[in-house]
């Protein structure tokens, strides 16, 4: 990433969240963290989530612009000039939308179940909620608040921006063999707590919002762009 930023801004950060790893990584950030000025290290005491992570993330962010993506090697920042060039005037996000997957063919259907499910229980005019590659502007998350905790953020999230009347257009990314973490989707424990989590979010952004305004309709404005890969 930090080879990559220089060549389209010349005033940039990259800030990285330490979600409790016991690996050794929040060490070799700290050293990182004083040879890179751009550099700035979030480090959570104990493992506290997906979402907590995004969201000490987004308060750190203090750049017009925000791009984030998860650190597993799923997604290929080289494809970040993809989102760029997406993001004209009238453009406010520039969300990714996963092609030619590299995972098991289970997880690729369950994924793509969850998709379709997202998109109808909570109305969301977005063809991938889960893709986590995306570039917009930080006066999005100056006006939400998130609190998920867990990858139901991501729902939360873009269920939020598309109610605040988000610019959205779609661009295809590549999605890759995650290189440094299991897959925690179908684990009890992870499955329980999101399950509880989509619940709680579905009532509070879906159904209460309708019964306060029930002729509310979705106010973002998206469209999908098959542009060349990189």
């Amino acid at each position: 990433m930090a080879w990559l930023l220089p060549r389209f801004a010349d005033d940039y950060e990259i800030v990285v969240v330490d979600d409790g790893s016991v690996d050794g990584t929040g060490d070799l950030l700290r050293v990182l963290a004083r040879e890179c000025s751009f550099l700035k290290v979030i480090h959570h005491g104990v493992n506290r989530g997906y979402g907590a992570a995004l969201i000490t993330g987004f308060a750190n962010c203090s750049k017009d612009l925000v791009f984030y993506t998860d650190g597993d090697g799923q997604y290929d920042v080289e494809q970040l000039p993809l989102l760029l060039e997406n993001l004209g005037e009238n453009t406010d996000l520039v969300n990714g939308y996963k092609i030619s997957r590299s995972d098991p063919k289970s997880r690729i259907i369950a994924g793509y179940l969850y998709r379709r499910l997202m998109r109808f229980l909570f109305r969301l005019d977005v063809e991938d909620v889960n893709c986590d590659f995306r570039l917009f502007r930080r006066s999005l998350i100056d006006r939400i608040q998130l609190s998920c905790d867990s990858g139901v953020i991501c729902v939360e999230m873009m269920k939020k921006f598309q109610a605040n009347g988000c610019r959205m257009i779609e661009v295809p990314v590549h999605c890759y063999h995650r290189r440094c973490r299991s897959n925690q989707f179908l684990r009890f424990r992870h499955l329980h707590r999101l399950l509880i989590q989509l619940f709680t979010a579905w009532w509070r952004l879906v159904v209460r919002r309708e019964r306060k305004c029930p002729s509310a309709l979705p106010a973002a404005q998206t469209s999908k762009r098959s542009t060349r890969m990189l």
